[in-house]
């Protein structure tokens, strides 16, 4: 559960980080991409522990309602699912190169 927690989080802070300010930023990035404990954020900060609970969980809520607004990670996830199963349908096929490439181009795109 935590570790679908986090993932989503992540997904969620790749593609709304650009919503928050430097320090939401500083500390989600700290919290969740480099694996900071609440008290290395808060000495590296000079605040307390408290603080940075506080604005994660802030900007988490943030990013959720962005998310619920938005759903950037939603249609992503579901794109994702459509490029599989037109995998799978090509790779029961004789491939066709030109599609396969195309595929591909757009995977790339997110």
């Amino acid at each position: 559960m935590m570790l679908e927690k986090t993932t989503r989080i992540n997904y969620l802070y790749d593609f709304y980080q650009s919503l928050l300010t430097p320090k939401q930023r500083s500390y989600m990035s700290l919290y969740y991409l480099d694996d900071f404990s609440l008290g290395e954020i808060a000495e590296e900060f000079g605040v307390s522990r408290q603080a940075v609970y506080d604005n994660i969980k802030r900007t988490e809520q943030m990013l959720e309602e962005y998310e619920q607004k938005l759903l950037l990670f939603q249609k992503f996830q579901e794109r994702s699912t459509i490029f599989k199963q037109i995998r799978k349908i090509l790779d029961k096929q004789d491939s066709n190169q030109e599609l396969t490439s195309l595929i591909e181009t757009l995977e790339k795109l997110d």
